[in-house]
């Protein structure tokens, strides 16, 4: 009884925080302030989604093959020194892998979803790996012993069980793309990093939250489409949300 007193308690502390922050935001003018940046959100907005669209397709595209690649066993002994040169785009700061993009690619948009790619290839390429290796070896021995082929075996037994560490790093990388992103404004590429370091610039909060409160709010939307995908593609028996 007391500890569902005291969660009651904390709800109504919580409704009265909301209904104050509200009433101090309209009477403030800064509910006001938001919607005068709303045009340029949306139109960003839709520039920062093409970002994240092409940079983390180009990453799933590539790093999933070579996960595979890596992950066969005449690869074996190759297979962590390769993962390490991806590595490079993961231990490098994403704003000097941009800047080095620029510098080879110029400024605008191809420069910034190379860098964005270069940057989001390592987690998807090594949970592929990691998914693949992680299958039970008995599973594999079952499917040879019935006359699969080294592909069957990879189609029909090794990728269907990976599924859920792969969609793991999917998710994780494009989450992070999301977030990275911004930075892309810094070379001419737009998105919403353009209202984030304008606002900054300019010392003006209400710019600067129009572009990071979008971008959160992204990140998190992202994050639940591919977390609802993994949920109904994967198979059950190796889902652990659907167990």
């Amino acid at each position: 009884m007391p500890i569902q007193n005291l969660k009651g308690v904390l709800r109504l502390l919580l409704l009265a925080a909301i209904f104050f922050a509200g009433v101090w935001s309209q009477s403030s003018g800064v509910i006001d302030d938001f919607i005068f940046y709303l045009p340029d959100v949306q139109y960003l907005a839709v520039q920062h989604l093409w970002l994240t669209a092409m940079s983390g397709g180009l990453a799933i595209v590539v790093a999933i093959p070579l996960g595979v690649v890596l992950s066969r066993p005449s690869m074996a002994r190759a297979a962590e020194s390769l993962m390490q040169v991806l590595n490079v785009g993961t231990t490098i700061p994403t704003l000097a892998v941009l800047a080095l993009s620029m510098s080879f690619l110029g400024i605008g948009t191809v420069p910034a979803v190379f860098g964005l790619f270069v940057a989001t290839l390592l987690p998807i390429a090594r949970n592929t790996y990691a998914g693949l290796k992680g299958v039970s070896p008995a599973l594999m021995e079952a499917a040879a012993g019935i006359g699969m082929s080294p592909t069957q075996r990879l189609l029909k037994v090794e990728l269907p069980n990976a599924l859920y560490v792969i969609f793991a790093g999917i998710r994780t990388a494009l989450t992070i793309n999301v977030g990275t992103v911004p930075l892309a404004f810094l070379i001419g590429a737009g998105g919403l990093g353009e209202l984030i370091f304008t606002g900054i610039d300019l010392y003006d909060p209400v710019m600067m939250l129009s572009g990071a409160i979008p971008t959160a709010l992204l990140a998190i939307v992202v994050d639940a489409l591919i977390a609802l995908t993994a949920f109904l593609i994967v198979p059950r028996g190796v889902n652990p949300s659907r167990a």
